[in-house]
């Protein structure tokens, strides 16, 4: 069963998509993404193995739906500046089917998780190869070279969405950076809840609850800017190891302001 949180991630989605002005074909594959039966039931596996199994924090539905919105954001923020995606630039797709891939990536990057922590990203692209062959055939029948285009730049998106295998498209490196921006504290809440004895790592638990909230804005030297707030300064771990840490290896780090802020001080510029 869905709950409120996946529903309203769903409806914020919506909203966003709403704002690009995409055709109508474009946001049908979206949404039959979104409502999916089988991934929504690999999203509860993986999210159940990654707290309940192993102690870590949100892997399921709700995070890689802000996974989504955090990539959608940025992607329109970067073609309001006219910056084109490694699709367009190559001349062999359009915004449309970037956007597709990186939605797509973005909704199965964790399904690896399923089965395990390490090499999960590896599992994620094996798990999501039959589920992506099977929508983008639906979304676009008769169309073989689309749907392997965005099936390309998806499967390079979730094997490369934790910083530690080089990729190439831009689109790639969205997704990876919009997977660190999701550390707010109510993805540790459930895991630290959870866990009853200190462990190594636990840092990670502990920084990410400090973290209140992350803005994804336009920024003013560069197309994308990431506020990140928090309430003490155990989250600049956060920020340090995990999500400037992506970003430093992405193919989108050119595009990007990062600024972190503690209470009342001011802002730390990293990017």
């Amino acid at each position: 069963m869905r709950s409120p949180k996946e529903n309203s991630l769903d409806n914020k989605i919506i909203r966003e998509l709403e704002k690009l002005s995409l055709s109508e074909c474009c946001k049908n594959a979206i949404k039959l993404i979104l409502s999916d039966e089988e991934v929504r039931i690999i999203q509860d596996i993986a999210n159940n193995v990654s707290i309940v199994r192993l102690g870590f924090n949100d892997h399921g539905p709700v995070h890689m739906r802000i996974v989504a919105l955090n990539a959608i954001t940025m992607m329109g923020l970067l073609r309001e500046k006219g910056i084109k995606t490694s699709l367009e630039t190559d001349d062999s797709g359009d915004f449309e089917d970037s956007l597709i891939a990186c939605v797509y990536a973005s909704m199965l990057h964790d399904l690896g998780m399923s089965i395990g922590r390490q090499d999960h990203e590896l599992h994620s692209a094996n798990l999501s190869l039959p589920i992506l062959n099977r929508l983008l055939s639906s979304s676009f029948p008769g169309n073989l070279k689309k749907k392997l285009l965005i099936q390309s730049i998806a499967l390079e998106a979730i094997s490369g969405h934790m910083g530690n295998r080089s990729i190439n498209s831009l689109e790639a490196g969205l997704v990876q950076i919009a997977d660190g921006c999701d550390m707010t504290s109510g993805r540790a809440r459930v895991s630290m809840s959870l866990s009853n004895n200190p462990r190594a790592g636990d840092i990670h638990q502990y920084s990410a609850n400090s973290i209140e909230n992350v803005n994804i804005i336009n920024g003013t030297e560069k197309p994308i800017r990431i506020d990140v707030s928090m309430s003490s300064e155990v989250g600049l771990f956060q920020v340090e190891e995990v999500l400037l840490g992506k970003i430093s290896v992405s193919t989108a780090k050119s595009h990007i302001e990062l600024f972190a802020k503690v209470k009342s001080k001011d802002p730390k510029r990293y990017l």
